[in-house]
């Protein structure tokens, strides 16, 4: 007769002396302590999103504190008549393509860095490192000269070359320590198992990676969609500007357009917030497990 067998109960860990002290502490603070800080943060948060949603919705010329009756003429005129449905594809292009690009070179560079020793290697990292205290307008100069060679200047593709330069240092070290974390045994099975280098990576290593490449693709997707000196100094022609270049588009000495620059803030804001929204678990994951070992 075969009988289960319960499993034997748990043996929970007792909470150290210190921990209990500081939740029992954290219990006896006044909730008024917490909410009333939190609240004040959240409605100063808020405020000028309220403000641009006002804007934005409300018709032309009205003083009222609440968008009644509403309106999207604001819309419908930044998408039409300014060109903005252009701006959103020229962004969105720009945006993808540096994610993968900066996404592919910092993968292979990251996994140099914590596969291989060489000589140079702490210097290297240490470069890189110090490279993200140089202003993107450091780089204006050279890279205008070397896409003006290239025949690259009021192309797409030169905005998205400038956009993985200026990127790759920081995603090659996050990366790296992602990379890190991932234990050099599983990559040894592979290759007893008859693996080559490049198989094991695909099939062992880069699955576990995807929380890293989450945060860092996301990283450079936001940054190429919101970058702006960038565009303004390599697209000279309108039909190739992005979203950055056509607010600024919006103003000018005599007058701004309140209500289409609203408008078009919101068109630029609600992409990077859906993005946000979905990859959130992943991107904290993400950036949490580079920060280890990195």
């Amino acid at each position: 007769m075969i009988t289960e067998i319960a499993p034997a109960p748990e043996r929970v860990a007792p909470e150290p002396a210190r921990a209990r002290g500081r939740r029992r502490a954290w219990d006896e603070v006044p909730r008024w302590q917490i909410y009333v800080p939190l609240g004040i943060y959240l409605l100063f948060t808020l405020i000028p999103f309220y403000w641009i949603l006002l804007f934005a919705l409300r018709p032309a010329g009205s003083t009222s504190l609440v968008p009644w009756p509403m309106t999207f003429d604001h819309f419908q005129k930044v998408w039409t008549e300014r060109s903005f449905g252009t701006y959103f594809a020229n962004s969105v292009y720009v945006g993808i393509a540096t994610l993968l690009l900066t996404t592919v070179v910092a993968l292979a560079g990251g996994y140099a860095l914590a596969r291989f020793d060489f000589k140079v290697k702490r210097g290297f990292m240490l470069a890189l490192l110090c490279s993200q205290f140089v202003p993107g307008a450091l780089l204006l100069v050279p890279l205008f000269q070397i896409f003006a060679k290239l025949q690259m200047i009021n192309s797409l593709g030169s905005v998205v070359l400038a956009e993985t330069v200026f990127q790759l240092p920081l995603s090659m070290i996050l990366i790296s320590g992602f990379i890190r974390n991932v234990p050099y045994s599983l990559e040894e099975a592979a290759w007893v198992d008859g693996c080559n280098r490049l198989t094991a990576f695909r099939i062992v290593v880069l699955p576990l990676l995807r929380p890293g490449l989450i945060a860092v693709g996301s990283f450079a997707f936001v940054h190429a969609w919101n970058h702006f000196l960038f565009a303004l100094m390599f697209l000279s022609d309108q039909s190739k500007q992005t979203i950055p270049v056509g607010l600024n588009t919006l103003m000018s000495a005599d007058s701004v357009d309140l209500g289409a620059l609203a408008a078009g803030g919101i068109i630029a804001a609600v992409p990077v917030v859906i993005v946000f929204a979905f990859i959130q678990k992943w991107l904290i994951t993400g950036f949490s497990a580079g920060a280890v070992k990195g």
